[in-house]
């Protein structure tokens, strides 16, 4: 799960530098009653990020395997908000 965690948010703030042009990323990490920890990476960049793209698919499917959930909130404009909520 650490892991899991790990390239969750490694992708995500790679993704907000590299290609949304942001210059603020926010990391939130929650530790839920009775679950798994939940990560929370936003930034300030332009949005419009591709969930089906090849580095956002790869992480979904990475936290799949690990019966974990993956969601990208990136309207045009932005911000990108990307969630994960992970098995304990």
């Amino acid at each position: 799960m650490a892991i899991a965690a790990y390239f969750v948010v490694c992708e995500s703030v790679t993704n907000a530098v590299k290609h949304a042009g942001a210059t603020s990323v926010a990391v939130t990490v929650t530790s839920p009653a009775g679950g798994g920890p939940g990560l929370r990476v936003a930034d300030d960049g332009h949005g419009g990020a591709d969930p089906a793209g090849g580095g956002l698919l790869g992480l979904a499917r990475r936290v799949a395997a690990i019966d974990g959930h993956l969601t990208v909130h990136s309207p045009p404009g932005g911000p990108t908000v990307i969630t994960a909520e992970l098995p304990t």
